[in-house]
């Protein structure tokens, strides 16, 4: 199992590599929205969302975020998911009942 999870890191860097120039977006978030939230997802010293990053959070598909909480995407990205999953509250929005 450990092979195939470092093959499906090393396709998604090289994706994101292919890509180059153009923008990251996931769950409806677009590079930016991520880039604002990210130092509040990523270890080891995280910190309170800021105003832009809970905005960015508002337009998220929070249903296509939870899909990703035991996804090897949000690490190899340096995303924490379980700092993720704590996010939409810390900005005062409802995840789905079934996350």
């Amino acid at each position: 199992m450990g092979t195939v999870k470092l093959v499906v890191v090393m396709m998604i860097t090289v994706g994101l590599m292919v890509e180059g120039s153009r923008a990251i977006s996931l769950c409806d978030m677009n590079d930016e929205g991520l880039e604002a939230c990210k130092p509040s997802v990523t270890q080891p010293d995280p910190v309170d969302p800021t105003p832009q990053c809970c905005e960015a959070l508002k337009g998220a598909n929070l249903t296509c975020l939870c899909s990703y909480k035991n996804s090897i995407l949000l690490p190899s990205l340096g995303i924490d998911p379980t700092l993720a999953m704590g996010l939409p509250a810390k900005c005062s929005l409802d995840m789905p009942s079934d996350c």
